[in-house]
């Protein structure tokens, strides 16, 4: 059993900035696929990014934060993190960490585990 539990979210003129962590718990933090997801109002839950497993895992993003949002994690305190930068108000959304044995995936079926979600709003 994997808990998730994000934090860092807030609100933020367009343009700024926010990083977002999801800790961890559980020992094998490393044999996890990690993946962020959001849900603006109205909307349904959609990809952002994606990062493999172990230190060389392959990242994946969503085309309309590419260049804009970095995922990574650091393996010592159990913990991935979004950096967003240049955001937009469109980013505005609930942000959900994810995580699953397996691949690096787009595909929000393929996570086992969620953390409860953290508030982005980006003002204009």
């Amino acid at each position: 059993q994997v808990q998730l539990v994000e934090s860092g979210g807030g609100l933020v003129q367009a343009g700024g900035s926010l990083r977002l962590s999801c800790a961890a718990s559980g020992r094998t933090f490393s044999t996890y696929a990690m993946g962020w997801f959001r849900q603006a109002p109205g909307k349904e839950r959609e990809f952002v990014a994606a990062l493999g497993r172990w230190t060389a895992g392959s990242t994946v993003y969503a085309d309309s934060v590419k260049g804009r949002f970095t995922i990574s994690r650091d393996y010592a305190k159990n913990t991935a993190y979004l950096q967003m930068n240049s955001l937009k108000p469109e980013d505005t959304a609930v942000y959900y960490c994810a995580a699953n044995y397996g691949i690096v995936t787009r595909i929000e079926t393929e996570y086992d585990y969620w953390g409860q979600g953290t508030q982005v709003t980006v003002s204009s």
